[in-house]
């Protein structure tokens, strides 16, 4: 329903975010500790959140991610029998990407059972239900790393999206648009988002 939601922050907890968005008021629910990238041109209190909607009978909620990547990962834990947006939340508060991704892969239920509420039987559930999805989400991950095209340091701002999408919209295929932004963004400023599209363009 919605893709992305910019606005200024109205109010912000630990796990959750109003953002005023022309004058209305969007409550998001985030993981504990997501890092929203500031928006360029020195407004502080302006970000973007990628959302994820679940409508329930008695609700309909609105969840909030920093970047595509971290929405993804709730998408996919969504996937696996027993898990809830709630809960869903909580691994993603609790574990980085690469964590949660490497024990689903290899199977180690450890780092799901310190997480509150998510007992060893819900894990392994996690476990049989995501593996396959999630270990082809790390070797792609991993291959990109070994091609140089994933650079883990890049901070991923909210100008890196729009630039690639500045360079899909004049032709670009999108992985081809993501490998020229995210290399330029650990040569220039990457919430310069003149100069890292100049930049991506010489790649």
């Amino acid at each position: 329903m919605y893709e992305y939601l910019e606005g200024r922050v109205a109010e912000r907890g630990a796990a959750r975010l109003v953002l005023d968005v022309s004058g209305t008021g969007y409550e998001l629910f985030v993981p504990v500790g997501a890092d929203f990238p500031l928006r360029p041109g020195g407004e502080g209190e302006r970000v973007r959140a990628y959302t994820h909607f679940s409508p329930r009978e008695d609700a309909h909620h609105l969840y909030g991610f920093p970047d595509r990547d971290t929405r993804e990962l709730f998408r996919l834990l969504l996937r696996a029998k027993g898990v809830g947006p709630g809960l869903a939340l909580a691994v993603l508060s609790g574990l980085a990407r690469r964590e949660l991704l490497e024990a689903v892969a290899t199977g180690d239920p450890k780092p799901f059972v310190r997480i509150k509420g998510l007992g060893r039987k819900r894990a392994e559930q996690i476990l049989l239900d995501l593996r396959e999805k999630a270990t082809a989400m790390l070797a792609e991950e991993e291959a990109r790393e070994r091609h140089g095209t994933l650079q883990p340091a890049a901070p991923r701002t909210a100008s890196i999206e729009d630039a690639v999408s500045a360079l899909v919209s004049i032709g670009f295929a999108e992985r081809e648009a993501r490998k020229s932004v995210e290399s330029a963004a650990t040569q220039v400023d990457p919430n310069d988002l003149e100069t890292l599209v100049r930049t991506a363009l010489r790649k």
